[in-house]
């Protein structure tokens, strides 16, 4: 009976599922579509080597194109090291605090040399030489300047002073200057410091003459003096200012100087201004002979070169001192236009029988003429330690502190009188201020005030020229440099000639 019931129930799931197919088979057969989200296109490309279809593989390319991208890291690169940011200079000066150091720094006994100087020239001559010269002198220290500045940034270091640019321009330069980069601060040292006590010495036989005409105008002509025993008269007081060692300690001695200075410019410029005679009585161009005086002389009274360095290396904002608007030109431009003013008005005055100084060409009589040189003897009396004191530091730091170990205050005090004295005697062998400032001017300034920026200039930018700029370059320094030439060789040559002269003369 199982059995039986078994059978049946095959038989008739078997007639089920038959009939269920026929159904289906007979029904219209529907189609599934995927889901267009889940389809995935392949790409397709012939592969170049086989001719063969391949499939285009996405993460393939995109693997690939980085490969052939190059792709630059950002460079970190180092800052331009600038000298003006890493200077720390405890009692910086502002733009107005250096321009009138610099403009007082540039009226010293030369500016009342001018008329002596236009005497040299003729007043044609005198007056566009002077404009030139206060041009190439502007010229010369933005040169000074910036050769410093570029050998500062090569260097690493936040100044330089005068002597240490040299050495650094010479040793950055050609390889056949290299060499002599040792010997550079020392010839720079020599005539910073024959410079600075050569005009200590043109102030002693300032004040000397200037006193001399003011008590020989109360004396008997047999019993003045020589001008040189007014030289020894103030040596004593002059050696005791000189012991100051501090600067600060003259300020108030300046202040009183430059007030005196102030109101003898004045008083001066009012003689020069009155009964102006005829041009027809003056030279308007001096023999070619004469030149070399002129410009020695210019020289001499328009550079300062000397504070320049120690001012810009001081400044509180740097940039200001060398640009279009800046201390230099602020302070050459009305300095060139007052020289220019005073030595054309002052030839015009008193001709060729002008002095050195134009305040020995004032009336002797009166009393407001005599109160000018009195003054003025006190300006340059007070101004005079200005002079030692920064050929003290010179001459006792790179020379003579090396060499001592102890007592170094007495070896400075020693060092100070010695300068002092040796000045003194510069004065007692060249009592003529005219010429005394005319062999300082040619033998020192031309050399520090144009040769040497221009052989600083010249090797610092050595490598960074060529071509036609490079020509350009080089034929500016050497112009400059043979202006410098010609007035140190032509300029020392006379002024020992005319020394020689008036020696002779018993003048």
């Amino acid at each position: 009976m199982c059995m039986v019931r078994c059978m049946r129930r095959f038989s008739v799931q078997k007639s089920v599922e038959t009939t269920e197919n026929s159904t289906n088979r007979d029904a219209p057969r529907k189609i599934s579509m995927p889901d267009p989200s889940a389809l995935k296109f392949r790409k397709m490309s012939i592969d170049q080597k086989n001719g063969m279809p391949v499939e285009i593989n996405n993460n393939n390319i995109r693997k690939e194109s980085l490969k052939s991208i190059s792709v630059k890291e950002p460079q970190i690169t180092e800052k331009e090291y600038d000298p003006y940011d890493h200077r720390d200079v405890k009692h910086s000066n502002s733009f107005a605090g250096t321009l009138t150091h610099l403009l007082k720094g540039s009226m010293g006994t030369g500016i009342l040399a001018m008329p002596y100087a236009f005497s040299n020239a003729g007043y044609i001559l005198g007056t566009f030489g002077t404009i030139f010269m206060g041009a190439l002198c502007t010229y010369a220290i933005h040169i000074l300047i910036s050769s410093a500045y570029e050998l500062c940034k090569r260097t690493k270091v936040p100044s330089m002073s005068y002597p240490e640019t040299a050495r650094a321009a010479l040793a950055h330069g050609p390889k056949q200057f290299r060499s002599l980069s040792k010997y550079a601060p020392h010839a720079c040292n020599v005539m910073l410091v024959s410079f600075l006590v050569g005009s200590a010495g043109i102030y002693i036989v300032f004040i000397s003459s200037n006193l001399k005409d003011v008590i020989d105008h109360y004396q008997d002509p047999k019993d003045q003096w020589e001008l040189r025993w007014y030289c020894l008269i103030i040596l004593g007081p002059l050696i005791l200012l000189n012991l100051i060692r501090r600067f600060k300690y003259l300020v108030p001695l300046s202040l009183l100087a430059t007030v005196l200075t102030s109101i003898s410019f004045v008083i001066v410029f009012y003689y020069v201004f009155s009964d102006i005679p005829d041009l027809s009585k003056r030279t308007p161009i001096a023999p070619v002979g004469k030149i070399p005086l002129f410009l020695a002389t210019v020289i001499f009274a328009m550079e300062a070169i000397g504070v320049v360095l120690p001012l810009e290396n001081e400044m509180k904002n740097p940039k200001q001192f060398n640009s279009l608007f800046g201390v230099l030109n602020c302070a050459m431009l009305p300095i060139t236009f007052l020289y220019t003013s005073l030595g054309l008005l002052g030839y015009l005055k008193y001709g060729d029988d002008v002095k050195g100084s134009i305040t020995l060409s004032l009336p002797d009589d009166e009393k407001l003429a005599q109160s000018v040189r009195v003054m003025l003897s006190i300006a340059i009396f007070f101004t005079h330690a200005l002079c030692i004191t920064p050929a003290t530091a010179t001459v006792f730091e790179e020379y003579v502190k090396p060499r001592v170990s102890k007592r170094l205050v007495l070896w400075e005090y020693i060092t100070r009188v010695t300068l002092v004295l040796v000045a003194f005697v510069m004065a007692i062998c060249v009592p003529y201020l005219d010429l005394f400032i005319s062999l300082i001017g040619a033998l020192c300034i031309s050399m520090l005030g144009m040769l040497f920026p221009a052989i600083i200039q010249t090797c610092t930018f050595w490598h960074d020229y060529s071509g036609f700029s490079f020509t350009v370059f080089c034929l500016k320094n050497l112009t400059l440099a043979l202006v410098a030439g010609y007035g140190l060789v032509f300029g020392v040559k006379i002024t020992v000639e005319e020394m020689v002269l008036r020696f002779t003369q018993g003048e």
